[in-house]
């Protein structure tokens, strides 16, 4: 496959050329993910300590049981769900370290309840389906730009695109994005 291929491809289709055994694949996989998993470590330890080790025994587990995985659920909420376990088996170890007291003078938990896990996974399961109505080009940028959070200068780069053509692309993206969500709230 040409890189072009691998960049516009669906997650499906490139845990399906993983499972054939490109390992090209899961590179793009991981790259799609990696910052909004490592922001969302980071977020949750309140710094930077910790969060790539977390990052990485995520993508081990996630590459480990690709075969596993459910077209039911898209790929981003199956790989958020083994960051978040990950993350929970983390706390849990950390917490067997530490004494009684020290247990007992933490912090509360900033783990959302079930009813705010299910909120948000219902908020990404919309947005996720407007995505899969865009043209896979605006597709590919919105990602980039509001979900893995590349500037334009690095979409430019990542896609050889000159940067106003990067420019006005999301910005028409973002434009069909609204048109798909205004459109869906008024069915």
């Amino acid at each position: 496959m040409e890189i072009a291929d691998y960049i516009v491809a669906e997650d499906r289709r490139l845990v399906e050329l993983v499972l054939e055994g490109d390992d090209r694949a899961f590179e793009y996989l991981f790259n799609r993910y990696r910052d909004a998993i490592h922001r969302l470590f980071v977020q949750r330890l309140g710094g930077v300590n910790d969060a790539d080790d977390l990052l990485q025994e995520t993508f081990i587990k996630v590459y480990i049981n690709l075969h596993r995985y459910s077209t039911v659920y898209t790929f981003g909420q199956w790989v958020y769900t083994i960051a978040r376990n990950t993350f929970i088996d983390f706390v849990r170890r950390r917490q067997d370290d530490l004494s009684i007291d020290e247990r007992f003078s933490s912090p509360p938990s900033t783990t959302p309840t079930p009813e705010e896990s299910v909120i948000s996974m219902q908020q990404r399961t919309q947005i996720e389906h407007y995505l899969e109505r865009l043209a896979p080009r605006y597709r590919t940028l919105i990602v980039m730009r509001f979900f893995d959070e590349y500037s334009y200068e690095e979409i430019a780069a990542n896609l050889k695109l000159p940067l106003g053509t990067v420019k006005t692309q999301i910005h028409r993206a973002r434009e069909q994005m609204c048109r798909l969500i205004t459109e869906g709230e008024k069915n």
